[in-house]
């Protein structure tokens, strides 16, 4: 439930220490649930039904206990990297260790003296990602390998890319990995300050680097994203993008949210700049970890208020109104929609759902 205030807007007199310009010379009020003006027509405003999440998205509902008070026990940390029971999740240059079940991906971690021989040889970075079923779980990436294939037991599996599983429902190991390959990577790319070029040193298990000279603290970097399905009564909007890894593809439309922006605001300023169409009510959906590589996917449903489509070509190929009949049978219409692991997938299925 979110509650909507409404300014009063009442001049102001006298009893401040700061002047107040004459009101013909301010803007007008814009609140955070402001609706862009109409340019040319007349709106009609259709009924906007609120959908919930059905179920959890892949690389969400993690098992782990992150227990961030661990970090900083280095007596702690240092007795679990030698116990033979703790878990090692390995990441080799972004890609994670799976192998196949009876056609089901499964996610391998290693301990023992198989994990000590793998930190012996490597010696790359690692970070404490949280605790198992009283197991200490921790990411380790041996991307300095060349191969890493001759490091590890025969058939125990294969470095592939997570996104090319197909997953296709949340599964908590997936929630594991999608979390050491995101670590790994911000680690990976942060040896260096930001602010002055020195060297990082590694701090808090892994999820801080200090500046050994300006002592700038640099942490885990998640950038966010709104990613948003447009509709308007029985139709919603999908556009294609060069990006995209079928040239059939539509996809849900998505964004950077800006400094000094709310993500409502965030949602309607990217509509309108890839596809001209405006907005106007957004409600919240669900999220999803996106670690490709270093996102949060903020899932909403959006009113479109116009139909009318302008493309943004440096975004976008193309852009549609799609019918729930074309989305339900895609292929028979020649379009493919987002992967199955996606929340933009998951934001079609459940508008399905709900008509």
């Amino acid at each position: 439930m979110w509650l909507r205030i409404k300014s009063v807007g009442d001049d102001v007199t006298g009893g401040y220490p700061w002047s107040i310009p004459n009101r013909e010379n301010i803007a007008p009020f814009v609140g955070p649930w402001h609706v862009p003006r109409q340019r040319t027509q007349t709106v009609e405003r259709p009924k906007v039904t609120l959908i919930l999440a059905s179920r959890p998205n892949v690389y969400s509902s993690s098992p782990l206990d992150r227990i961030a008070t661990r970090r900083e026990e280095p007596e702690w940390i240092a007795e679990k990297l030698k116990d033979p029971e703790t878990l090692f999740v390995p990441v080799w240059r972004s890609k994670n260790l799976i192998r196949s079940t009876e056609g089901q991906p499964e996610a391998v971690y290693i301990s023992g003296s198989m994990a000590h021989t793998l930190r012996m040889q490597e010696d790359g970075p690692w970070a404490f990602l949280g605790v198992l079923d009283d197991r200490a779980v921790f990411a380790l990436d041996i991307s300095a390998t060349e191969d890493p294939v001759p490091l590890l037991p025969e058939n125990l599996g294969s470095f592939v890319d997570l996104r090319s599983v197909g997953w296709g429902v949340p599964r908590p190991e997936a929630s594991v990995l999608a979390h050491a390959r995101g670590l790994m990577h911000w680690r990976q790319r942060h040896k260096f300050c930001a602010t002055c070029g020195n060297p990082n040193e590694v701090k808090s298990s892994g999820h801080m680097m200090l500046c050994t000279v300006c002592k700038t603290q640099h942490f885990p970097r998640t950038d966010p994203a709104v990613i948003m399905l447009v509709h308007r009564g029985d139709r919603a909007l999908l556009g294609h993008s060069t990006r995209f890894p079928k040239a059939t593809m539509y996809s849900t439309l998505a964004g950077f949210v800006e400094p000094g922006e709310t993500l409502e605001e965030a949602v309607r300023r990217e509509v309108l700049e890839e596809s001209g169409v405006q907005v106007g009510d957004v409600h919240y959906h669900s999220s999803q970890p996106w670690p490709f590589p270093g996102n949060i996917m903020l899932g909403f449903y959006a009113e479109g208020l116009t139909e009318e489509i302008t493309i943004d070509t440096e975004e976008l190929v193309d852009a549609k109104w799609f019918s729930r009949d074309q989305m339900r049978n895609s292929k028979d219409h020649g379009f493919d929609l987002p992967r199955a692991d996606s929340i933009a997938r998951r934001l079609i299925e459940d508008w399905l759902a709900h008509g």
